[in-house]
């Protein structure tokens, strides 16, 4: 371990010494690659007795998972009793949570698993303080809430997104649009973006790359201007692109003219816990970048149940998505569904398991006899 901790720091430290311009391009595209290999390592180590970076035991219960990850003693608690009503204890002292407590919040008809994480260190990607398991955690949620401190938010920022950035957790950001495939023979074969420019990748860089994964035949081509450090992410595999919500707590304690500033931060929900300032905008900025569609359920000849709502992601939300949430044999007698709402032209609608369902439709299943 202590011999990966010293390759990292030895490649930051001639990384940053090193010039970015064409001629270290590839000698940088290079390192980096070398770097995310050795970090992969530190989060999965190879050998038999090292333990692999695994989150905390919690089961997964609810439509969706969210995770507030910020430092020591910003508030996470304190949101979490708020907003949920469970109960995590709330000290001012630091690292008051030393374990992940989960609550629901029942919003819309959804409920909202919320985990309360014990605050990160920085350096908890290299491993210090409970830094790995936190961070492995906050990778199984479809959206993190990283929780700042309103009278140094952007210091605070920058480390915490440094830190998921090193375990692979991409905030708020789409994966590249690059195509990557192995081959067999042939060598490598660069098709550069034929959208626009290609101002940082060009053959030397990535065949660079690539000669640090070992791989001598491989198809590499690029739909958007992207960078090397994006191309090592496709490479890798392993990456997590996930939506994020800076939430600006103990906003009670700073004046409305550095309110005013804080503004210009992107993805942004100012609060105060404590007094319970926001905590509405809060939940209805949880619930736009959660991105969930609410899909009511309805038996023959009895009026649709708007009580208990099936709740899909708007990425998956199919008929067949729908079947297979209620349960996985409704596809074996399908025959198709009648809908209603918005997503039809006329309704009730006859559609086929394909049909994309949007936000409150009634769906009926039909079974083949």
């Amino acid at each position: 371990m202590s011999a990966i901790m010293e390759k990292i720091a030895s490649i930051e430290l001639e990384l940053s010494r090193t010039q970015k311009n064409k001629a270290t391009s590839t000698h940088i595209g290079s390192l980096n690659a070398r770097l995310a290999k050795l970090r992969r390592e530190l989060i999965e180590p190879t050998g038999k007795g090292g333990p692999k970076g695994e989150g905390f035991d919690v089961t997964k219960t609810g439509d969706c998972r969210v995770g507030l990850v910020g430092f020591p003693s910003v508030g996470k608690s304190t949101l979490l009793n708020k907003l949920t009503g469970t109960f995590s204890e709330v000290a001012a002292y630091e690292f008051t949570t030393l374990t992940c407590v989960p609550g629901v919040i029942r919003y819309r008809g959804a409920k909202i698993q919320l985990l309360d994480l014990p605050g990160i260190i920085e350096g908890a990607k290299d491993g210090k303080g409970r830094g790995r398991q936190v961070i492995s955690t906050a990778r199984t949620c479809g959206l993190i809430i990283v929780v700042l401190d309103a009278l140094k938010p952007l210091t605070h920022k920058r480390l915490i997104e440094h830190e998921l950035e090193g375990f692979g957790i991409r905030l708020n950001r789409e994966p590249p649009k690059i195509t990557f495939r192995k081959k067999d023979k042939g060598g490598i074969a660069f098709t550069p973006n034929n959208n626009g420019e290609t101002t940082f990748l060009d053959e030397e860089i990535v065949k660079g790359i690539l000669a640090e994964y070992k791989i001598l035949h491989a198809d590499v081509k690029l739909h958007e201007d992207s960078t090397d450090e994006e191309l090592i992410d496709v490479i890798e595999g392993s990456r997590i692109y996930t939506p994020c919500i800076y939430a600006i707590n103990k906003i009670d304690q700073i004046t409305v003219e550095e309110l005013s500033l804080l503004d210009k931060m992107k993805h942004y929900v100012p609060v105060s816990a404590d007094k319970e300032w926001n905590l509405d905008g809060m939940l209805e900025t949880i619930w736009d970048y959660l991105d969930l569609v609410r899909v009511y359920t309805k038996p023959k000849g009895v009026n649709p149940d708007y009580s208990d709502p099936v709740v899909l992601p708007r990425k998956g939300c199919t008929v067949e998505d729908f079947c297979n949430r209620l349960h996985k044999g409704i596809m074996k007698n399908f025959k198709c569904a009648l809908v209603w709402g918005v997503s039809c032209k006329h309704r009730p609608q006859r559609v086929g398991k394909e049909h994309i369902l949007e936000d409150e439709d009634v769906v009926q299943i039909v079974k083949k006899i």
